[in-house]
């Protein structure tokens, strides 16, 4: 599918393949890394985030998309509600069903509590599902929770809440060893021993994976447990706002079915948000890996309700992307292209940054290369890209490799004629994840009493930056850690009268902050037209002429 100039330009890849086999680029020093994010990271533009005007962060720095979403009118502005009509009455209600939802509807379970989870979408339609290059745990002889822990650190920039971090890192061996024991089949020596290998900001190879799509293959393990334990879940029904009781205390949520377009209440004497990331708000106009339902819906409702944000300035974009063919523009390359010897190289066919830095600094030096330096491939839609050698795998490695260890990235690849064994591909940073959310504390607790976050929702946990397999962790950690302790929690939880009051008093906080809008949220889905995100490019010019 490669045109004849891109064909042309491969030839200069091939060029210096041989002197650079075997040779590694050397690393940036800390000054370069942050010349590099300040000069092209999207997340040191100024005119892409605003402060917040209301709420308990009022004053907080966000991007321009979330801003409008958490400056919006409710779903149920000027809908009836009636709370005393209850369609599920639950001790753990848990809002979305991805690997962070479904780990902690096991554990809530195991606590002998009466659980609901209910999704967006389908139970599995997840950014759980999309993951690939792999979880990462200190569980070899020449690794500890120690090391893990200060590489956590490092790539959070040192802004990683210490505490939480101490959990993720403490708790990765047991998690690692809960998905295994569960069948989840990670890649393995003949010897039963688990493969691991290097991710960017690591100083360990702790990086287990089932090939190239780890993520599915935990989500169909956990989606099999929660439906062998009769867990009661409903699909197609997004929660559009968290009901409080009278004392301020989370109590459930109404919900909306898609299908039937009912109004629907959940009573809960706990309530869990892990309603996964925000890639499709598309901040800053980039491409998304995510799945169809990432609109930041649990941001929404949390602050609404009292949580406090953290980190939400904070965006991974990860640094390979799909550049080219355009049909999968912005779908994953997954790092474990990199890890396993993939080196990212301008037009001219030369190294430009070591292939494993941080996702952070290796996707502004992509940018870097492409919009500042003039180095990259233009692609026939317009855009550009760097090459990613990706035939160097096999003169590591030996021939199979890449059909062995990455198997759907080569299926996804020749779909279009592009054979990665033989090609170098072209990439692009994509809008990965969310590093920050919901604050919480290690048992995934929220400021409001009873309402838990877990995964990507929760912020904290990766500081500024998030190091490759820690989302995968991150989910199952702090996933049965919330379950767990809303589970035990829901024994003593007397419930009190239910109550929306808390969503008059911010349409309230709306009028007596200026604030003027017809939006409403949460988005709940994306809507890929030429008009709706005109007032958030022309906010974005005004702030940059201004």
């Amino acid at each position: 599918m490669y045109t004849a100039k891109m064909r042309e330009l491969i030839k200069k890849v091939e060029a210096t393949r041989p002197r650079r086999f075997g040779i590694q680029h050397p690393r940036m020093t800390p000054q370069e890394r942050e010349e590099v994010l300040n000069q092209c990271h999207p997340d040191y533009k100024e005119e892409g985030f605003r402060n917040i005007r209301l709420g308990v962060n009022k004053g907080l720095k966000v991007p321009l998309e979330l801003a409008n979403l958490i400056e919006a009118k409710s779903r149920l502005d000027n809908v009836a509600i009636d709370l005393d009509h209850i369609s599920y009455d639950v001790d753990v209600l848990i809002i979305g069903g991805g690997g962070a939802g479904a780990s902690a509807a096991l554990e809530a379970y195991n606590k002998g509590a009466n659980v609901l989870i209910t999704t967006k979408l389908r139970f599995g339609d997840a950014n759980t599902m999309m993951a690939e290059g792999g979880i990462q745990a200190a569980d070899k002889p020449e690794d500890s929770p120690s090391k893990h822990y200060m590489d956590v650190m490092g790539g959070g920039h040192y802004t990683n809440v210490p505490n939480l971090v101490n959990a993720l890192v403490g708790d990765a061996p047991k998690a690692i060893k809960w998905l295994n024991d569960m069948g989840v089949m990670f890649d393995k020596q003949e010897d039963g021993t688990m493969v691991t290998t290097h991710g960017g900001g690591t100083s360990r190879k702790r990086m287990h994976a089932a090939a190239d799509y780890t993520g599915a293959e935990i989500m169909r393990v956990l989606r099999d447990e929660v439906i062998n334990k009769g867990i009661e879940v409903v699909d197609f029904s997004p929660a559009v706002e968290i009901i409080l009781d009278q004392e301020g205390k989370a109590a459930g949520a109404v919900l909306y079915n898609l299908e039937t377009q009912e109004y629907l209440i959940a009573r809960a004497k706990t309530v869990i948000i892990t309603t996964g990331g925000a890639g499709r708000l598309h901040y800053q106009g980039f491409p998304t890996s995510n799945h169809y339902g990432a609109t930041a819906d649990g941001l929404v409702l949390g602050y609404r309700a009292g949580a406090e944000l953290a980190f939400a300035d904070t965006i991974q974009y990860h640094p390979t992307g799909v550049a080219f063919p355009p049909q999968i523009f912005g779908a994953l390359v997954t790092e474990k292209v990199r890890s396993l010897g993939a080196t990212p190289l301008n037009i001219d066919g030369e190294q430009f940054v070591f292939h494993l830095e941080t996702r952070d600094v290796e996707a502004s030096a992509v940018i870097r290369e492409c919009l500042v330096r003039d180095k990259g491939i233009d692609t026939p839609t317009g855009g550009k890209g760097v090459w990613l050698d990706s035939p160097l795998i096999e003169m590591i490695h030996g021939e199979g490799t890449i059909e062995k260890r990455l198997p759907g990235m080569l299926r996804m690849y020749k779909k279009f004629g592009i054979d990665m064994r033989k090609e170098p591909i072209l990439v692009y940073p994509t809008l990965h994840y969310q590093n920050g959310g919901l604050l919480i504390n290690e048992s995934g607790q929220t400021k409001v009493e009873n309402l838990y976050v877990a995964g990507e929702a929760s912020g904290g946990v990766h500081g500024r930056n998030r190091l490759m397999g820690n989302s995968l962790l991150d989910i199952i950690v702090f996933g049965r850690r919330a379950g767990s302790h809303a589970g035990e929690k829901s024994k003593d939880v007397e419930l009190k009268k239910l109550s929306l009051e808390h969503v008059k008093v911010y349409h309230q906080s709306l009028k007596e902050n200026g604030v003027e809008t017809d939006r409403v949220a949460p988005m709940m889905l994306p809507h890929y037209t030429h008009g709706r995100e005109d007032h958030v490019k022309k906010e974005r010019s005004e702030k940059l002429h201004a």
